[in-house]
């Protein structure tokens, strides 16, 4: 039995989710990307250690799926093992009256709906961002002014060896778009998060207002993997992008959102290809005409 029929046949045994040759378009926001050789969801923590364990004794590479909206996938899709979180990844549990733990699994928006049923503020900035909590927390996801980092007290991981550790909120590297997470090759599980009691009508108010200035600036009505480039010290990467005449500039299906220059979206059938290409052209474009580095903020698989 090869490497990859082993681990199938574990995920079987373990009664996962098991899918071989899954389009990667079908959970990436993106709507992009090749077949997975294979799609494992795992539902508890045991699941994941077992898989994860086997797949490192055998060299088989994998990754951890949040909601993908943060990815881009290569046409050629993902050799090895694509993990999704579900089940009781997706719990979120009240450990008192402003504490939240939150499994990784679980989409922002159930957690920021969670936190208004109970009159907690803190969290609003992320209302309508479509990554998943672990996802957050990986790379330190903000808006509006607020940022994981404000409200995470402890992360809780699984190593390689797939052991449970917990990591408290200043061992966590927090900073632009960064966790330790980025460097360390463990697997978020869920995060705890401390909020403020406040009248939930002013929190809706904050939730509707940031969702309504979404759908004004962003292209929301498209796939796309939300903002593509960090913001440079001192500027606005869509700003540059415009001041560049770059909106509205296509590569096959992907196009530079004249809504919002910081997205490129998928207006029917673009490949990774035509999204890296135009990534590039962004880039030495800003680059010649402004000096800036535009450094890519999706991931690419």
């Amino acid at each position: 039995m090869n490497s990859i029929a082993e681990i199938k046949n574990l995920a079987q045994i373990l009664k996962c989710t098991v899918k071989c040759d899954e389009p990667m378009k079908l959970h990436t926001t993106f709507k992009i990307g090749g077949n997975a050789e294979l799609f494992i969801a795992v539902k508890k923590p045991s699941q994941l250690s077992e898989i994860i364990r086997l797949c490192n004794r055998t060299n088989v590479p994998y990754m951890i799926l949040g909601k993908g909206s943060n990815l881009l996938v290569n046409d050629n899709g993902i050799k090895g093992v694509v993990i999704s979180l579900e089940g009781d990844f997706r719990n979120i549990d009240v450990l008192d009256e402003n504490t939240i733990y939150c499994g990784s699994g679980a989409s922002l928006a159930k957690l920021c709906s969670k936190a208004l049923s109970l009159n907690l503020t803190g969290i609003e900035f992320a209302w309508g961002i479509p990554g998943s909590t672990g996802g957050a927390v990986y790379m330190n996801a903000g808006a509006y002014g607020g940022e994981m980092k404000n409200v995470v007290i402890s992360v809780t991981h699984m190593t390689k060896e797939g052991k449970v550790e917990t990591l408290k909120a200043d061992e966590l590297d927090f900073s632009y778009r960064h966790s330790v997470y980025k460097e360390n090759g463990c697997i978020i599980l869920g995060a705890t998060v401390k909020l403020n009691i406040d009248n939930p009508v002013l929190i809706r108010q904050r939730m509707d207002d940031y969702m309504n200035r979404r759908k004004e600036k962003q292209p929301l009505d498209f796939p796309s993997a939300g903002s593509v480039f960090k913001r440079p010290e001192g500027a606005f990467a869509g700003t540059l992008i415009e001041q560049c005449g770059l909106k509205g500039t296509s590569v096959g299906g992907a196009k530079v959102s004249e809504k919002h220059a910081g997205f490129i979206i998928n207006t029917g059938g673009a490949t990774c290809e035509d999204v890296c290409t135009l990534i590039k052209n962004i880039q030495e474009k800003v680059k010649e005409e402004t000096g800036y580095t535009l450094e890519r903020e999706i991931i690419l698989l």
